[in-house]
């Protein structure tokens, strides 16, 4: 349960950047890197979700749902 938590978390967070780059890219204009910044904040968070629910599905902790229910 905690492994989804975290998850939940980061996926927040991914928003909360996504959310922020937005913001910059309105304000500045294009004139600042902030823009730049939050995105790769973002980019950097998603590959640790990623890396992160990978490493959790090889130790056991989460378990895929599988493709088709049974007939």
């Amino acid at each position: 349960m905690a492994i989804k938590l975290v998850i939940l978390a980061l996926l927040i967070v991914i928003v909360g950047s996504l959310a922020s780059a937005m913001f910059y890219l309105v304000k500045d204009k294009g004139r600042s890197n902030r823009t730049v910044k939050a995105l790769t904040v973002r980019i950097s968070l998603s590959i640790a979700a990623f890396l992160i629910l990978m490493g959790a599905w090889y130790l056991g902790y989460i378990e895929p749902h599988p493709p088709f229910p049974p007939h």
